[in-house]
């Protein structure tokens, strides 16, 4: 399965609304960041991912509840629109590796 990525800059209250209830773990809203990184795809890339894109940037990443039959997760990655960008840059360079690590 291949990952998806979508990048957001300054998302609207609107699109934020949706992310901080379908977001897991957490009532409160979502403060409105710069940006937003959408990355889809198996459980085990998405926890990789994550790690990645928080190594790579100073950014918050959050799992969004979705409904799929495929089980495919989503993460959102959330901050400036530099740390953001960095962030799926990275994430972007190690789903398009060969090597893996």
């Amino acid at each position: 399965m291949a990952v998806k990525i979508q990048f957001i800059k300054s998302p609207s209250p609107g699109t934020m609304g949706i992310l901080a209830r379908r977001r897991t773990g957490h009532a409160e809203a979502l403060p409105s960041p710069g940006a937003v990184g959408l990355v889809q795809g198996a459980l085990a890339d998405m926890i990789a991912a994550a790690d990645i894109a928080e190594k790579a940037a100073q950014v918050e990443v959050e799992e969004i509840r979705g409904v799929c039959p495929q089980h495919v997760t989503l993460i959102g990655i959330f901050g400036e629109i530099a740390d953001v960008d960095a962030a799926l840059k990275a994430v972007s360079g190690y789903f398009s590796s060969d090597i893996r690590e």
